[in-house]
């Protein structure tokens, strides 16, 4: 095992690598990058000043230049590619940032006043109580539900639960975000829940408990929102690896030899069914982590990492757009072999070293 875990960190290196590259010749040939943001800002001004100053201005050749009272000096053009790193070719470019990311250092943002760290340091909080509890509920709702439903298949309980399930699959998490905040946070109904942030104004100077029951009573139509959305999906998996194993000849020899059917459910079926449940847990996290909370953060107005990278992404802020992409991918990279650790954990018979 050790062997293996080696070989899979060490991979890790050149698909990294890899990620970052082909994301960063991709963003050379969109358009709109900082710097053609930074001019086309200024030159909004300028032509706002001749306008009411009553000069005229005249737009300059191809390469963008402008004359008169709207131009740019061609210094000022090149000063703002100094401030943004585009002096220097994108060879250059790219083998400094990937020294400073093995470092650890990602650059300052380029339309904030902070760093990438300080950035994601500030979001993370956000990011983590919407994907933790999201993701805890989800997966504690899903495999009582989908066993129960393995269990009872066809039954009026299965036919049941399945129309519940069938309306999680068809309503997406933002449009069921969009309903609580109309029914219960002062929309066209009720106002019983909190609508902005993580916690209430001057909740720091309150008792523990009180913040603990601040914190809660924020977080529960966004995790409401995010579980609704997501637990549709787990619930039919568990259900259909339940019933797979439930049918394989080892469960009828089982109950031939006098096996009750709680030990045959969860002495024998249990643990190969929830394989492939299980060991996908690290990455249903980080996928709840930093991707499908993103519309549901606008919707509750929780500035987390989704919000932040989908901004930086707007906005062309490439040192924001690439630490965050760094940091994801290398999560996900490791919460894979994560995974592939839980296997082992669920059913020690299986031995990525053997199949090496």
């Amino acid at each position: 095992m050790t062997g293996y875990l080696l070989r899979r960190l060490l991979l890790v290196i050149p698909t990294l690598f890899g990620i970052i590259a082909i994301n960063f010749a991709v963003i050379q040939f969109a358009p709109g990058g900082p710097v053609e943001q930074m001019i086309a800002d200024l030159r909004g001004k300028g032509a706002m000043s001749s306008r009411l100053g009553g000069a005229s201005s005249d737009i300059g050749n191809a390469g963008g230049t402008y004359r008169g009272a709207s131009g740019l000096d061609p210094h000022i053009i090149a000063d703002i590619k100094k401030m943004f790193g585009f002096d220097k070719p994108p060879l250059t470019r790219f083998l400094d940032m990937v020294g400073g990311y093995l470092r650890f250092d990602f650059g300052r943002s380029f339309f904030r006043d902070q760093t990438v760290v300080q950035l994601m340091l500030q979001k993370m909080p956000v990011s983590i109580s919407l994907g933790l509890w999201s993701t805890l509920l989800i997966y504690g709702i899903s495999i009582p539900l989908g066993i129960a439903k393995a269990v009872r298949d066809g039954s009026r309980f299965d036919v049941a639960s399945s129309a519940v399930v069938l309306v999680g699959y068809a309503i997406p998490g933002f449009l069921f975000a969009i309903m609580l905040v109309v029914l219960f946070a002062g929309g066209s109904f009720l106002d019983l829940f909190p609508l902005r942030g993580l916690t209430s104004e001057g909740a720091s100077s309150w008792p523990w408990w009180d913040r603990v029951l601040d914190y809660a009573w924020h977080m529960v139509l966004p995790i409401t929102a995010v579980v609704a959305g997501g637990f549709a999906s787990l619930t039919m998996l568990t259900k259909n690896c339940f019933l797979e194993e439930i049918r394989k000849q080892y469960t009828v020899t089982a109950r031939a030899k006098g096996a009750g059917e709680r030990r045959v459910l969860y002495g024998h079926v249990f643990r190969n069914a929830m394989l492939l449940i299980v060991a996908g847990f690290p990455q249903a996290f980080i996928g709840v982590l930093f991707t499908s909370a993103l519309l549901v953060e606008i919707v509750f107005s929780l500035d987390g990492l989704g919000l932040l990278g989908f901004q930086a992404a707007i906005q062309r802020d490439y040192p924001v757009m690439f630490g965050t992409l760094y940091i994801f991918t290398l999560l996900g990279l490791l919460m894979q072999i994560v995974g592939d650790m839980l296997y082992t954990v669920v059913d020690p018979r299986i031995d990525f070293e053997a199949r090496g």
